[in-house]
């Protein structure tokens, strides 16, 4: 069955871009003429996802106005956004995974043809989209995989401890929804909650379940935490929307 609602992870303020986020969050960081999330909600719409939630906090009122703009997105507002990290936005939305549903970060740019590869894998219940390459550094979300089963997920593993990383993008199939939700629920009861990313329930329920993976290598993304990815993400959606003009005309 087909994935036709996502969720969207976009409460934070993303103060390494200061001053570009001084009055505005992250998702709403213009490149190629649209922000960041209008180019998110544009390479969903054309894969079918039809029902899109913006988890929104900082500036929540800037998000309203764009999801107004567009069919099927509304806002679900964190008020807990500057004291707790995604995992808390994930908490408050667990509600939302009352079926097959998509989960992404705000932050990152994907194509409509990733999107397309992410919604054709088979139905695991739970299955996190990684890239590879030949180096990482310590801001990535490292992943250990065993052929496609993930077996561990966090930014602190050690060399030799990972062969890809996650993009921030995840399917959520079958039992999938509350296998993750209850992980998110039981980790919220902790003292450590509000201060885990939602990554580190997968990383959890890795231990006690399959949980699967997709390689995404050589499709196009880019996540946005830096001044200098910002002009990545200019130049990538450059491409998109010069490719968007030549089939218009074609």
């Amino acid at each position: 069955m087909a994935i036709t609602k996502a969720i969207i992870l976009s409460a934070g303020k993303g103060s390494r871009l200061l001053p570009l986020t001084e009055n505005r969050p992250k998702c709403l960081i213009e490149v190629s003429g649209r922000s960041l999330l209008e180019w998110q909600l544009q390479s969903l719409a054309a894969n079918g996802v039809k029902e899109v939630v913006i988890v929104t906090g900082f500036r929540d009122d800037l998000v309203d106005a764009v999801a107004a703009r567009w069919p099927g997105v509304r806002t679900l507002f964190n008020p807990f956004y500057h004291v707790a990290d995604n995992l808390g936005s994930v908490w408050l939305a667990r509600g939302e995974f009352d079926r097959d549903v998509l989960l992404l970060n705000g932050d990152t740019l994907v194509s409509p043809s990733l999107v397309a590869k992410v919604l054709a894998t088979p139905n695991h219940a739970i299955i996190v989209t990684v890239d590879e390459k030949d180096e990482y550094d310590a801001d990535d979300m490292k992943v250990l995989r065993e052929g496609d089963r993930l077996i561990h997920i966090g930014k602190a593993l050690e060399p030799g401890q990972y062969n890809a990383e996650s993009i921030g993008f995840l399917a959520f199939r079958g039992e999938g929804p509350r296998l993750f939700t209850d992980q998110v629920e039981k980790m919220m009861h902790t003292a450590e909650g509000t201060l885990r990313w939602y990554l580190r329930a997968i990383d959890a329920l890795a231990q006690e379940t399959a949980v699967h993976t997709i390689s995404i290598k050589g499709e196009e993304w880019q996540e946005v935490d830096f001044h200098e990815d910002v002009d990545k993400a200019a130049a990538l959606t450059g491409r998109w929307a010069a490719a968007q003009r030549q089939r218009k005309r074609a």
